[in-house]
C-alpha cells in the first residue's frame, strides 16, 4: 500500500490538485464551507477546547477553520529565560546533530543543508537541528522559539509530496525537493533557521511579513530586518507539513524528554541557549 501511495504521488498532478483544493477551501459559500470543515472535524476528531472560536458554524471558510487562533494562554511560554519554545504543534521526525553538512531525513536517507537551503544555509555545519511533522489536525500556525532578528528568506519552488513518515522514508531528498521558504534569523546565540516545507495539497505557506506568494514560481532571496519576540507568530501553513529549525555549533542543547516520535506542543521547552 505503501508503495502505491509513493507512486501515486510521482504522477499525480501535485500543483494542479494542491491549487483545487486550496480555491474549495477559501471558499465561503455556505455548502462547501460547513461541508469541508465538518467532515474535515469529523474524520480527524478535531477538538476546539484549546481554539479562540469553539464552534465549527464560526468560521467563515475552511482556510479559516484550518489556520484557527488559539485562545489566550492556551500554549504558555517556558518559564526560563533561555530556553527555546516549541515552535508548532506536531511529531518530531528527526532531531540530533548536523554530520558536517548532513541533516537525516529517515533512516537510510540523508540530505545536505546546501541542497535545503543554499547560502542562507551557511554557518550551521556541526550543529543541531529538529524536524517536526504537522499532521491536519494539528494547529498550523508558526511560532518562533526564541528573540531574534529576521535577515534573510529564501522562497524556493518545487514538488508537493506528502511529508508523512512514509513519505519520508520513500522519497529520498524529500525536503529538498518540496517547495520550501528557508528563514534565517540572527539571535543572541548565533544564527537560525526555520525551514518551512510544503506539501501535498498545501496550498500555500504564509508569512507575516511581506515577500514571494507560495506557489513560488522562482527562487527568490530577499534581505530583511525586522525583530522578533520568543513566541511570535511568523507565519502559517494550509494543511499538514513539516518545519526545520536548525541552530549553529555549540549554541542549543535539546531537552532530554524530546527524542524522534515525540509529540509536541507549541511553547514547551525543546532545549536551552548555549551561554556563549
Amino acid at each position: 500500500m505503501s508503495k502505491m501511495f509513493l507512486s501515486l504521488q510521482k504522477v499525480m498532478p501535485q500543483h494542479g490538485l494542491s491549487r483545487l483544493v486550496g480555491w474549495l477551501a477559501q471558499s465561503e459559500i455556505t455548502i462547501i464551507r460547513r461541508t469541508f470543515i465538518h467532515l474535515f472535524a469529523k474524520a480527524y476528531n478535531i477538538s476546539l477546547a484549546d481554539a479562540e472560536r469553539k464552534h465549527l458554524d464560526d468560521y467563515v471558510s475552511f482556510n479559516d477553520f484550518f489556520t484557527r487562533a488559539l485562545a489566550e494562554g492556551a500554549r504558555p511560554l517556558p518559564q526560563q529565560p533561555n530556553a527555546l519554545a516549541c515552535p508548532v504543534d506536531g511529531t518530531v521526525s528527526q532531531i540530533g546533530k548536523i554530520q558536517s553538512d548532513l541533516l537525516m531525513q529517515a533512516k537510510g536517507h540523508q540530505y545536505t543543508l546546501n541542497s535545503l537551503a543554499g547560502t542562507t544555509g551557511k554557518g550551521f555545519e556541526d550543529g543541531d537541528f529538529c524536524t517536526i511533522y504537522l499532521a491536519p489536525s494539528n494547529y498550523h500556525r508558526i511560532h518562533l522559539p526564541c528573540d531574534g532578528k529576521l535577515v534573510e528568506t529564501r522562497a524556493v519552488p518545487g514538488a508537493l509530496f506528502s511529508v508523512n513518515g512514509v513519505t519520508e522514508a520513500g522519497i529520498p531528498g524529500l525536503f529538498c525537493r518540496n517547495e520550501r521558504l528557508v528563514c534565517r534569523f540572527d539571535t543572541e546565540f548565533g544564527p537560525m533557521l526555520l525551514v518551512l516545507v510544503g506539501a501535498l495539497i498545501v496550498a500555500s505557506i504564509e508569512t507575516v511579513w511581506e515577500g514571494p506568494a507560495s506557489p513560488y514560481r522562482e527562487e527568490i532571496v530577499t534581505t530583511h530586518d525586522q525583530d522578533f519576540k520568543r513566541g511570535d507568530e511568523i507565519g502559517r501553513f494550509l494543511l499538514g507539513s513539516t518545519v526545520i529549525c536548525c541552530f549553529a555549533k555549540d549554541a542549543v542543547m535539546s531537552a532530554n524528554s524530546i527524542n524522534e516520535g515525540s509529540i509536541v506542543q507549541l511553547g514547551q521547552p525543546l532545549g536551552t541557549v548555549n551561554p556563549r
